[in-house]
Parts: structure tokens; C-alpha cells; sequence
């Protein structure tokens, strides 16, 4: 009979790496680090979950409690840090101009799709990396950075606005790097070498080459 040992494998090196990288860009996005600067339907957003924010509660598909729930932790972190104190619940639609979003114009984020949908994908990769990193914080960055370097590629020629330019702050390289370090890759499938069938002549053929 087979021995089995007692002890189960170690994780890997990289396992680790993933693990941390998914926590530090969850972090990014729930604490709303600063990442780009760029027109919505709120004003200015500089991070995916103020874009996602204003068109969720411009189009109502998710209840507002649930919308604040997800501001309140980096509304709560900006206030301590900035002014020392924690923000009222009931002040967070004001703090974040998202009081007349309803009324507010939707071609901002129709010209920006990328960066819209890369803010959803985001911010549902990120809480998703807690349980099970995967790809879609991966996807939903390269969504951003393509949305951004296309609106600054379409806006290059002419000249824009100091205050409605896109701009892109240097945390953004670190969210890039983290969402790709949070990507599980299988690298014993990768670096295991299948040993590949020997060609044998038919035994039919040599009997032939022999007459």
C-alpha cells in the first residue's frame, strides 16, 4: 500500500504573491486612491468606484444604501486624513457631487466606455480577489488604461481644458502591476515537460522492407 504522508504541500511562492497583490489593489480601489482624472457625469472622477457610483445611481439598477456602503471606507480614510474627521453618512451624495446626477447630461460616460466598464470589472475583481483572485481585475485595468490612452490620443490635437484633461497619476502603475501579480498561474502545468509518443514504423512495413 501506498504511504501517505501527513503533512500537505506548502504553498508556493507565487501563491503568496498572488494573495497580497489581490489585497493591495482591493485596497486601491476601496479606499479610492487617487488613480486618474477624468470628466463624468459627476464632474471629475479620479478613481473606478466614483465612475461607477454616479451611473449606478443615475440609472438606479442598485439600491443607494448598498452604493454608499461601497463610498464610505475611502470617504471615511480622505476625511481622517485631510480634515481629521469621519464624514456623516447622509453627506456622502454631497461630498461626491452625486446629488443632481440623475439630471446630469450621459455623454461623458457614453465617450468613455472603456473606462466605465473597466471600473465595474475593477471593482467586482477586486472584492472577487479576496475569495479567489482571478482575471477580471486584470481585464477591467487594461480596460482603463486603454479608455485613457485613447481619450488622450482623440484630445492630443486639440486643446483641452486644464480642468476637463484626462490625467494619469503615478498609482496607476502600481494598480497595473497588482492586478497582473493577482492572476493564478499554474505553473506546474506550465513548466511540466509531457514526454511525446516515439514515432514506430508499422509492423506491416518492415515486414515489406524485408522481402
Amino acid at each position: 500500500m501506498a504511504k501517505t504522508s501527513g503533512s500537505q504541500p506548502k504553498k508556493g511562492l507565487w501563491s503568496y504573491v498572488t494573495n497580497y497583490s489581490a489585497r493591495v489593489f482591493f485596497l486601491l480601489i476601496i479606499l479610492q486612491v487617487p488613480l486618474f482624472r477624468i470628466t463624468c457625469r459627476s464632474g471629475t472622477c479620479s478613481t473606478p468606484l466614483h465612475v461607477t457610483a454616479s451611473q449606478l445611481i443615475a440609472s438606479g439598477t442598485f439600491p443607494l444604501p448598498v452604493v454608499k456602503a461601497l463610498l464610505y471606507p475611502g470617504a471615511a480614510v480622505n476625511g481622517l486624513v485631510n480634515n481629521f474627521s469621519v464624514p456623516r453618512w447622509d453627506d456622502l451624495l454631497t461630498i461626491y457631487n452625486l446629488t443632481a446626477v440623475k439630471e446630469a447630461s450621459p455623454v461623458p460616460d457614453l465617450q468613455r466606455l472603456e473606462v466605465l466598464a473597466g471600473s465595474y470589472f475593477s471593482i467586482a475583481g477586486s472584492l472577487i480577489g479576496l475569495l479567489k483572485p482571478g482575471r477580471m481585475s486584470m481585464f477591467g485595468t487594461l480596460l482603463i488604461v486603454w479608455g485613457l490612452v485613447k481619450e488622450g490620443i482623440l484630445t492630443k490635437s486639440a486643446i483641452p481644458d486644464p480642468d476637463k484633461s484626462v490625467y494619469v497619476y503615478p498609482t496607476m502603475l502600481i494598480a497595473v502591476i497588482c492586478a497582473f501579480m493577482s492572476v493564478k498561474y499554474d505553473l506546474k502545468k506550465v513548466t511540466k515537460s509531457t514526454p511525446r509518443p516515439i514515432a514506430t514504423p508499422l509492423k506491416s512495413s518492415s515486414k515489406s522492407k524485408l522481402k
